[in-house]
Order: C-alpha cells, then sequence, then structure tokens
C-alpha cells in the first residue's frame, strides 16, 4: 500500500482541485465513473493521480455537456474521445440552429408587435419546421399549379428548382418573410390563382404548336384563336424580342403612374399606339381591336401582385441582392393591360 501523505487524495483534496462539490464527487463513486482507489483505515475514501486524471477528464465532458452514459462509454473505451466529440459536435450544432431560430422569432415578435397568441404559434411552428418540412409546403404549392397540365417540363422544373432556405441563424425580417410566404402559397384563392395562369399557358403553348393553321387564324386576331397568349408565357416564356418590350412597358408607364395619369387618358392612348404594333409584330399577327384586348386580358391575368410578392419573400429568404428581389413591374403591366383594354373599347 502506498503511503497517504504521499500519494493518496482525500475526497476533499479532490475537490478543492477540481472545483467539484465533494456532494458530486461522492456520486461519481457510486455510480462507478471514479471509484475510490482505497480506502483509510478508518473507511475513508482515497484516490490516486489516475484517479484525478479521470476525474477532471469526467468534469469537463460534463461541463461540455455530455451526458453520463456517454461519459462512461469514454472511461470505458467502448467510445473514442474523437467519435464522442464529433457526435457531440454535431448535436450541439443542432441546438444552436435551434436556439438562434428562436431567438429570432422572438425579435420578430418584438418587432412586429404581435399580441396575440394564435399569431405567435402559427410563426414559432412555421419558424421551426425543417428544411425538408418547408421545401415540401413549396413542393406541395407548385405541385398544384403543374400537375396534370400539358406544360413545358423545363419551365415547371425550373420553378421547381428554386429552393426556400431559411438560414440556420435567421434575421427577424427572414423568418417574418418566411412565414407570410408560407400562408401565401396555402392560401386556396392564389394558388387558384396561380393554377389559372398556369392553364392558360399550357393551352395556349398548345395553341402555338398547332401548326400554320394556328398561325393563319391568330393572325385574323379572332378571340377563338391563340391570339396574343401564343406566346405561352407560362409554358416556356416569352421571346426575346417581348421581354425587350414588358421592359419598355414599365419604362414608358412608370413615370406616368408617378404622376397619377389614367391609363385610359390620352397619355395612356398613346403608349399603347406605340407597343401595341410591336408586340402584335413580335407574334406575328395584325394590332387591331381583339388583338389589343386580348393582349390586355392576358397581361392582366399574369399581372397578380401576389406573385410578385412570391418572389420578394423568397428573395428576402434565401438572401438575394435587393435588385433581385422584386422588379416593381407589376403595378406598371396592370395599368397597361387597362390602357389596352380601354384602346379596344374606343
Amino acid at each position: 500500500m502506498v503511503p497517504v501523505n504521499d500519494a493518496f487524495l482525500s475526497i476533499g483534496d479532490l475537490a478543492r482541485r477540481t472545483g467539484l462539490p465533494v456532494k458530486t464527487i461522492r456520486y461519481y463513486a457510486d455510480i462507478g465513473l471514479v471509484p475510490p482507489t482505497d480506502r483509510s483505515p478508518a473507511g475513508y475514501r482515497r484516490y490516486d493521480a489516475v484517479a484525478l486524471a479521470r476525474l477532471d477528464l469526467v468534469r469537463t465532458l460534463r461541463e461540455l455537456g455530455v451526458d453520463l452514459a456517454t461519459v462512461r462509454q469514454v472511461l470505458d473505451r467502448t467510445l473514442s474521445l474523437a467519435d464522442m466529440a464529433t457526435a457531440h459536435a454535431a448535436a450541439l450544432d443542432a441546438q444552436i440552429r435551434l436556439l438562434r431560430t428562436r431567438r429570432s422569432v422572438l425579435r420578430a415578435v418584438a418587432a412586429l408587435g404581435i399580441d396575440d397568441h394564435e399569431e405567435l404559434d402559427l410563426m414559432n411552428r412555421l419558424a421551426h419546421l425543417s428544411a425538408a418540412e418547408r421545401q415540401q409546403i413549396i413542393d406541395d404549392y407548385w405541385s398544384s399549379a403543374f400537375e396534370g397540365l400539358d406544360t413545358d417540363p423545363a419551365f415547371a422544373d425550373r420553378m421547381r428548382s428554386v429552393r426556400v432556405d431559411l438560414p440556420d441563424d435567421p434575421t427577424p425580417a427572414q423568418v417574418e418573410a418566411w412565414v407570410e410566404l408560407a400562408e401565401l402559397v396555402q392560401d386556396p384563392s392564389y394558388r387558384a390563382r396561380v393554377r389559372q395562369m398556369a392553364e392558360a399557358g399550357a393551352a395556349a403553348a398548345g395553341s402555338a404548336s398547332s401548326g400554320s393553321d394556328a398561325d393563319s387564324a391568330s393572325s385574323s386576331g379572332g378571340s377563338g384563336s391563340s391570339g396574343p397568349a401564343g406566346s405561352g408565357s407560362v409554358s416556356a416564356g416569352p421571346s426575346p424580342e417581348e421581354m425587350a418590350l414588358y421592359q419598355s412597358v414599365s419604362e414608358l408607364v412608370t413615370p406616368l403612374q408617378s404622376a397619377d395619369v389614367p391609363p385610359t387618358s390620352p397619355e395612356g392612348q398613346l403608349v399603347v399606339d406605340q407597343l401595341a404594333p410591336r408586340f402584335a409584330h413580335a407574334r406575328g399577327v395584325d394590332d387591331d381591336a381583339g388583338f389589343r384586348r386580348e393582349l390586355g386580358e392576358q397581361i392582366a391575368l399574369f399581372s397578380d401582385r401576389r406573385v410578385e410578392r412570391y418572389w420578394e419573400l423568397v428573395g428576402i429568404i434565401n438572401g438575394w441582392p435587393a435588385a433581385q428581389v422584386s422588379s416593381g413591374s407589376v403595378a406598371a403591366m396592370e395599368w397597361f393591360a387597362q390602357a389596352l383594354i380601354g384602346s379596344a373599347s374606343e
């Protein structure tokens, strides 16, 4: 037996060296994590340097939040320290993400002045969905828009490929945007409008691909033809020439809107007279009253501010640059659609 004064430490000595309470050290001994090396003739527990090192390791692991069962595995060498550290770090990462999300929810609640427990509960539940659960909400939305329609698969895939990635440490604005987006894409009236757009686009694409007979019919400007919808806005997207024309709409209309000029005013009709012939040329049809009405109705259908808001919210959540978040063109398109329909009625 090694002399007490030379090699052994009392439980009080261990407490002073490790900073752990005597009660805790005694508990670790009782459950077999750090058993005493020996006992004095009077029955007091005594510990050697190996036991001290073992207790230091237990203390360190516990300070890192490792549970006692895992600590025992490390001490018994059934789990390597490196493997334990890897697993525990991953668990801490998940906990940190959860805490950050909770913090963002609380900050958003404070910023919005929410005082309704149901609204708070909704925000909390939506914010704590997993990435897969959040994406499933968006995937269901796009499925409801395109399911069963003969749309361009490449276009549908492009829409579905845009992920909604709420960061691990979201800002209050990103939490707010996600909650609003989740509510928007589950709104029946919004889903119905997007479905209507998809159906119109699919029908337009079918008309555009029906051959020279359809092209001939559309050139007459009749309402039964593919007409201006023949561009296939939803299925394939407007041609480059049309895209440039839509940009011209924004450039010409925005100043008039800022000046509160009505779309049916003489100034509005000048814009129509300037752009309608160019749209007709891009689609290979005549610029007549039928074409202008059909073009106006098509633009009105596809100019829904909720769709623009959808992309704004996705941009906020994904952290896209401000210039990418919103084009701000929907209001101009609404104005232009009214001007076109007004022109066709004259």
